[in-house]
């Protein structure tokens, strides 16, 4: 590429850790700069989980190293050594420091509040803003858009993962043979929902960990020293950090826990932290994992025998699905994010949120869990924590904030649909059909948190009601003028119909009861 006759600034972003080759770097020539900077503005515009600040921290110091051992100059600016708050601060210093760079390149962030930064940014110095498409995703933003236009012609502005997945499945290939999916049916839900039962889970795998070397002991010293304020614990940390730990730890995943990980996606069992996930959520969304990788050794599993075809497709699904389809949901609806609440919940988030100090043994669990490890798996987040947001009207700015905050493998692009549009039903029925509601019935069946809990999961009312039981039952009752027309929830309203209406009654009070002492729960 001939070299630029005045340099431009590119800007690599805490999420965009590609491996080699570098899709932003490429483009870059002998003349441009590059820089990376860690701000506290990244940390502190939600109040982040330590854990989440050092994985950043610790994974753009070694993309920097790694850069630098392979010839790549990058201006690299640790937390501590600037005294710069914000990326757009950053960025008009470097610039000020360096009056002949010509433009801003980067590519497509994650989250709309940097874009718009950025934008503000390049205006205020008068340079243009190049944006480059992100190749890491499977499914470009436009191509999205398309699809979406053409799944939406009845005007509904409804959009369904379901639908995409089989789109996506069609469109790669993947899991597909002569045109039809592998195994003769798009997904395998049924073979993926059991719970432990009262013998609990066999023997769990215990997943690979990351020793912090040097690099990484520097970002945790660092997180302690600039934000000893901020939730959570750093003794537990071990996350990947660079592509090849990252390749590891999908390895031992595909080797280890896949084969079991369809039937026991659902399932929670106290103590349990990990159980047969992944674990490799953060790595993907800080792109120190390509998908196609992912799921290319996915696919290897099924083919070689090592992997029953229920797990492989229900994993696949994450990733070529729900992964790719929250992405285009948050970019559709990118301007909505900040104030949507379709429920019109504006429950303050009690505090215990951030301590885990609760009797509701599951919520206790979920909580102290992310607190200790900056991780719950997908259904604690929904089915736990989500769901009890939902049903106790709590705001969903305050929720979808705390889970950006607490997870390490959060970025918004992810925790805003996922959050907002379904754990919250913020959306309204754009993004699900149905609000994600269940009593402690559910949680009794795919755990045994209600056997250690001073809460009852069969009981509706009175100090030892489970506080699922409780709201759920009075959450149909307040929002029975529409949600009864779903023909989704039409075996609930059945069993709600059944209660006398003494006892719908006493369930509304207790509920209001409930409500009024959220923080004593």
């Amino acid at each position: 590429m001939a070299n630029h006759q005045k340099p431009r600034l590119f800007l690599v972003l805490g999420d965009q850790l590609h491996p080699d080759p570098h899709p932003l770097l490429a483009q870059a020539t002998a003349n441009d700069f590059v820089l990376m900077a860690e701000v506290p503005e990244e940390s502190t515009h939600v109040w982040s989980h330590k854990a989440r600040s050092a994985l950043f921290f610790a994974a753009m110091r070694h993309f920097a190293a790694h850069q630098a051992s392979m010839g790549q100059a990058i201006d690299y600016w640790r937390i501590g050594t600037h005294d710069c708050l914000s990326l757009a601060e950053a960025v008009c210093r470097f610039v000020a420091q360096h009056p002949e760079i010509s433009a801003l390149c980067l590519l497509e962030p994650g989250a709309v509040r940097v874009l718009e930064a950025m934008q503000a940014c390049a205006r205020q110095l008068g340079i243009p803003l190049a944006v480059s498409p992100d190749p890491h995703f499977l499914c470009a933003l436009d191509d999205f858009n398309q699809w979406a236009a053409a799944s939406d012609k009845a005007g509904r502005d409804s959009l369904r993962m379901e639908f995409f997945y089989r789109w996506m499945r069609k469109r790669t290939g993947v899991l597909m043979q002569d045109a039809q999916p592998v195994g003769g049916q798009w997904n395998f839900d049924a073979e993926n929902r059991n719970g432990f039962g009262a013998a609990g889970p066999p023997p769990v795998p215990t997943p690979r960990r990351f020793l912090p070397d040097a690099l990484t002991q520097e970002a945790c010293a660092d997180v302690s020293r600039y934000l000893p304020d901020h939730p959570g614990s750093l003794a537990s940390f071990g996350w990947p950090v660079t592509p090849r730990e990252a390749l590891d730890a999908l390895d031992d995943f595909i080797m280890h826990r896949l084969p079991e990980f369809g039937r026991w996606q659902d399932a929670m069992w106290q103590g349990e932290a990990f159980l047969w996930h992944s674990l490799i959520s953060a790595a993907l969304n800080l792109k120190l994992l390509d998908p196609r990788v992912v799921i290319s050794r996915a696919e290897a599993a099924l083919a070689s025998g090592k992997a029953p075809l229920a797990a492989v497709e229900g994993f696949i699904r994450q990733i070529l699905g729900w992964r790719e389809f929250v992405r285009g949901v948050y970019w559709r609806y990118a301007s909505q994010w900040p104030s949507t609440s379709f429920l019109d919940a504006q429950r303050a988030l009690p505090d215990w949120y951030w301590t885990g100090k609760t009797q509701a043994a599951c919520l206790k669990e979920a909580i102290s869990q992310t607190l200790t490890h900056g991780y719950a798996h997908h259904i604690q987040r929904l089915m736990v924590t989500g769901n009890f947001a939902l049903l106790a009207g709590l705001d969903p700015r305050q929720v979808a904030d705390w889970y950006l905050a607490v997870y390490v493998d959060a970025v918004d692009w992810v925790e805003e649909p996922n959050t907002l549009g379904m754990a919250l039903f913020a959306l309204g029925p754009r993004m699900t059909s149905k609000p994600y509601i269940a009593s402690g019935a559910y949680i009794k069946r795919m755990s045994n948190a209600c056997k250690h809990c001073v809460y009852k999961p069969e009981i509706r009312t009175g100090p030892k009601a489970c506080p699922y039981t409780t709201l759920y039952w009075d959450f149909l009752m307040q929002h029975a003028s529409w949600l009864r027309q779903n023909p989704r929830m039409a075996m609930a309203y059945k069993n709600l119909d059944r209660m006398p209406e003494a006892e719908q009654t006493a369930i509304s009070e207790w509920a209001t009861i409930r409500l009024q002492t959220l923080e004593s729960l």
